[in-house]
């Protein structure tokens, strides 16, 4: 990893793997958004959640594979190149197809929390 003050680099293959998460957020130092980055394998899912508590809006990014991301009940065919955005109080649980799924899960603070409409 190569930082300095202003910024900060590092390679996938050097940051620390928990489970199906790589938490990319700690590795880069960074406070305004969460982000990881996930690996299903094969008919793998993920825990069933909302952000309600916290109040943060999510957006997953297909990067490789695809599976469902079943939201408030229903199911939503997911896949790389795909961005999928979800409220803080819906229930979301991702499950990988065949190929398995990677993806990125970026979450921040709603809009309504920060005062200003969501994009």
């Amino acid at each position: 990893m190569s930082e300095n003050p202003n910024w900060r680099v590092a390679h996938l293959d050097d940051m620390e793997r928990r489970g199906r998460d790589i938490p990319v957020r700690e590795r880069m130092g960074m406070h305004a958004f969460g982000i990881n980055e996930v690996r299903l394998p094969p008919g793998a899912a993920g825990p069933e959640h909302d952000e309600a508590e916290l109040d943060e809006e999510e957006v997953y990014v297909g990067l490789d594979g695809s599976g469902t991301v079943t939201v408030a009940g229903e199911p939503v065919p997911f896949a790389a190149g795909q961005y999928l955005r979800v409220d803080p109080g819906s229930t979301r649980q991702v499950e990988a197809g065949p190929d398995g799924l990677r993806f990125l899960a970026v979450g921040a603070p709603s809009g309504s929390r920060r005062g200003r409409p969501t994009l």
